[in-house]
């Protein structure tokens, strides 16, 4: 199954920020509720990585008001055999 990557930006506004965290922390969800955050250092976006059968299922996640929002990323770990057949596709390239 693949790994989703998911990033949701949030609102710099001090209160609105707090309720978002609030949220996530407050839903039940043990995923969301262990997203990370960068709002301490003025990102205001929170992250997790887990493992979704689709980008649809791993948006469903996130709370249907930060949907429109939300980046969906498919994660993918190269192995040392990839890398050298790449590097064989760029030689004949």
């Amino acid at each position: 199954m693949p790994n989703y990557l998911i990033e949701i930006p949030h609102s710099e506004n001090t209160f609105e920020c707090k309720q978002v965290i609030k949220l996530f922390v407050e839903s039940g969800s043990h995923l969301l509720a262990n997203a990370h955050w960068g709002c301490k250092c003025g990102v205001h976006k929170s992250w997790f990585i887990s493992e979704f059968e689709s980008k649809e299922e791993a948006l469903h996640i996130v709370p249907p008001f930060l949907r429109h929002s939300a980046n969906i990323i498919e994660l993918t770990t190269f192995t040392k055999a990839d890398i050298a057949h790449f590097a064989e596709g760029n030689k004949k390239g």
